[in-house]
């Protein structure tokens, strides 16, 4: 038994109010999560970079080939240790985690020491961003408009990435993105204007109260 067992309804922190009504429920990929969020592909390479880097040094000061690649594969124990912490922490959030859109809110619940129930209704949110892969996969960004905010930290690892001064909560690592962007403008829609973005790798396209327009660029 969890804590989660607990909950009324998975990933909400209480029964929905009359007149709410569940649309949708994901969770991040934990591969996904623990690339984009945690780093594992990059601290992997920069294992393997080192690795490179203290055989090549060996080498060149005078050590035979076996010799070098034996000193250099000393650090192997610590690197698949980090890997694996990294992977874990990866899999931890993921399985911890719930994302909700209801037909009035989104809802993000998260953590694993300190649970976290973070209720976001429509009326807060000026916009929603998607950076979408080639997979089908990506992360849908909520900008909220000012002067609401939540604290960067707050939100960790649940937020788009670099936006320390105006932090969006993020739907991070969805296995299916697309889909999700689609449903949550479809109910945010219905309730209040907004302008949506969505599209390919470092691409976007703009939604707003008046449909779909054409698609263009953006960072990220």
């Amino acid at each position: 038994m969890s804590e989660f067992d607990f909950e009324p309804i998975r990933g909400l922190p209480g029964d929905l109010p009359p007149g709410e009504t569940l649309l949708w429920q994901g969770a991040p990929d934990p591969f996904r999560l623990s690339c984009d969020a945690f780093h594992v592909r990059a601290v992997g390479v920069y294992f393997l970079g080192m690795l490179v880097w203290r055989t090549a040094t060996g080498v060149s000061a005078g050590e035979p080939m076996v010799r070098a690649v034996g000193s250099a594969l000393s650090v192997t124990p610590i690197a698949l240790a980090a890997l694996a912490m990294l992977g874990f922490f990866g899999w931890l959030n993921s399985r911890t985690t719930v994302y909700t859109i209801t037909n009035k809110r989104v809802v993000m619940r998260f953590g694993a020491a300190l649970t976290k129930a973070i209720n976001i209704p429509f009326g807060i949110i000026e916009g929603a961003s998607l950076k979408a892969y080639a997979d089908g996969s990506g992360d849908v960004a909520l900008k909220l408009k000012a002067p609401n905010k939540i604290a960067f930290l707050q939100l960790w690892p649940h937020v788009r990435p670099w936006r320390l001064a105006s932090p969006e909560p993020t739907f991070r690592a969805l296995a299916d993105a697309r889909g999700a962007i689609d449903l949550l403008a479809e109910a945010m829609q219905s309730q209040t204007p907004i302008e949506l973005t969505r599209g390919g790798p470092a691409a976007r396209d703009t939604v707003s109260g008046g449909g779909l327009q054409p698609p263009h660029a953006l960072p990220a």
